[in-house]
């Protein structure tokens, strides 16, 4: 461990241990699926504020939905989508946590999407949900 620390630093880097997200399949009351993450995760500025087409299973109602998530707004949109109908690959992908909480009292989500993900914004904010 020393020595990878040792290799990393001469590079200008630094060896970081990241907490694994593990997801949850919940069944809303209409019977749809949604996952929701044990914690929230960042993803690098790069990718959290990023142009990006949102896949078919995610927006079937509006396919080729393109959201630039650097936009609060089309942002909003966009998380209400993936927390409503995205998989745990898209959500990791395209939700990052800091930018969520931010953003959750103004969310509009079903009541069971809400309820579901509230402990872990709680969690984040390290509040009592």
């Amino acid at each position: 461990m020393d020595t990878a620390q040792r290799v990393l630093a001469a590079t200008g880097h630094e060896l970081e241990a990241v907490p694994v997200v593990t997801f949850t399949e919940r069944v809303s009351r209409r019977g749809r699926v949604f996952a929701v993450p044990d914690r929230l995760s960042r993803l690098p500025v790069s990718r959290a504020m990023a142009t990006i087409t949102l896949p078919l299973h995610v927006s079937w109602s509006e396919p080729g939905r393109v959201s630039r998530l650097a936009d609060r707004t089309q942002r909003a949109r966009a998380y209400e989508v993936l927390l409503r109908e995205g998989r745990p690959a898209d959500i990791s992908a395209y939700v990052d946590g800091a930018l969520l909480v931010d953003l959750w009292d103004e969310l509009v989500l079903p009541r069971d999407v809400r309820d579901a993900w509230a402990p872990v914004i709680a969690a984040a904010l390290d509040v009592d949900a």
